[in-house]
């Protein structure tokens, strides 16, 4: 099986120190077969869990483990292998590892490849689901972001500490993949840092130094394990604001509900399914300066979902019992020691848009409120424009329909001026 774009690629694969590197011998594997040279080097940690043999027989190339190899350091070996590569990956990205990279440290021959190449980086993430969720690892990811490493996963699931969320490696055949879209693109760092610069210093936008937390897209309410509740909701406008708030300087945290969308850049994205999915990972967020809610939470779900596909038969229909989800929105929102400065929610509805908007800022406790329609004809969900009101305690701004990149812009402007006026 040979791929085209993997064909006689160039790959470095970095293996950090985690169980998931036992999945790195498999993505070693499925790289080879599809034409791809590999070459590995590997952590002091990672051959706790996996053999450098392994890594050697799979690859048919030497590992590398030693930044004072007196063979291949008295030609400056991590220079030859930071350059050498068309595209270095990261598998699994362990939160050491990740906080090593986006601080620039150089202490064993791994960092100081990392440090040293001039070639895109590919991150897969692996971690204990409190050590992915917990603020310091966000902040490196969105760094990391920030500086052009891209991120594939991590996935969501059971781990082997008997923990579940996000945090699994992404699988060897989905690393494959993002590999093979990083490789359709220039794997060239612009080495100016990835910032404008400006009097020899980065550029600073309105909300620099701020937290930014973006939900975005549907839920999915399982009803059995193939079929759900949910909406037509894209998520288009929820990632244009995380883009737009990266782009103005802040660190965000992006919590996406299932879309096919891209990651944005500067965003650090927490994927979940279901409405308490989504306010597990919004409160572990906490604290934030501002939090958008732009996802099209699901009001209710079924009370109890079945572990088995429902199946058609003489009895007809089955009879579902519905309960609703949390309120998203109203607990962020409610006064406590961890709430955002500023709060902002979306109001999707099909009649009395604006009437329905000032009900649910009264009813929510938020800052401010964009309300839109869905009805029929819109096109909003879906589609590439939005038609918004801006509803606050001070009265209704109406703008005129636009790209919803436009919107984005337009309200983070609005959100950081009134966090300037705060």
């Amino acid at each position: 099986m040979t791929s085209l774009v993997l064909s006689a690629s160039r790959i470095l694969l970095i293996i950090g120190g985690g169980v998931a590197a036992y999945k790195s011998l498999e993505l070693i594997r499925r790289l080879r077969e599809r034409g791809a040279q590999v070459r590995v080097v590997m952590t002091a940690a990672a051959q706790q869990f996996v053999s450098s043999l392994s890594a050697a027989a799979l690859s048919g190339a030497a590992v590398r483990d030693d930044l004072f190899s007196l063979v291949e350091e008295a030609e400056m070996g991590h220079i030859e292998l930071s350059r050498a590569a068309d595209l270095i990956v990261v598998a699994p990205a362990t939160a050491d590892l990740l906080a090593r990279m986006a601080q620039g440290i150089a202490n064993d021959l791994a960092s100081t490849t990392l440090l040293a190449t001039d070639k895109r980086v590919l991150a897969a993430p692996a971690m204990n689901v409190r050590m992915w969720l917990h603020p310091a690892t966000q902040r490196n990811v969105a760094t990391l972001r920030a500086d052009g490493v891209a991120f594939v996963g991590p996935d969501e699931g059971e781990m082997a500490c008997g923990e579940f969320g996000p945090g699994r490696m992404a699988e060897p055949l989905a690393i494959v993949a993002a590999i093979e879209r990083a490789l359709t693109r220039s794997t060239i760092i612009p080495l100016s840092g990835g910032s404008p610069l400006s009097n020899g210093s980065p550029s600073r936008g309105p909300l620099t130094g701020k937290h930014v937390v973006v939900t975005a897209g549907p839920t999915f309410e399982p009803i059995d394990p193939v079929r759900f509740i949910g909406n037509r909701s894209s998520g288009l406008q929820g990632y244009a604001l995380a883009e737009a708030a990266a782009a103005a300087g802040a660190r965000v945290t992006l919590i996406s509900g299932p879309v096919g969308l891209p990651d944005p850049p500067g965003a650090s994205v927490i994927r979940v399914e279901t409405a308490r999915q989504m306010l597990a990972a919004a409160l572990a967020a906490l604290p934030a300066d501002v939090f958008i809610g732009a996802a099209a939470v699901a009001d209710w779900r079924v009370e109890a979902a079945s572990d088995q596909k429902l199946k058609k038969d003489a009895r007809g229909a089955p009879s579902l019992s519905l309960v609703e989800n949390p309120d998203i929105l109203a607990q962020i929102a409610a006064t406590s020691p961890t709430r955002p400065r500023f709060v902002a929610g979306f109001a999707a509805e099909t009649e009395n848009v604006v009437e329905n908007a000032k009900r649910k800022l009264s009813r929510k406790g938020c800052d401010l409120i964009v309300a839109n329609s869905v009805a029929d004809g819109s096109g909003v969900f879906g589609g590439a424009d939005n038609e918004v009101h801006i509803v606050t305690a001070s009265g209704v701004e109406s703008w005129r329909r636009m790209s919803k990149p436009e919107v984005a812009d337009k309200l983070i402007e609005f959100v950081a001026a009134r966090m300037g006026s705060a």
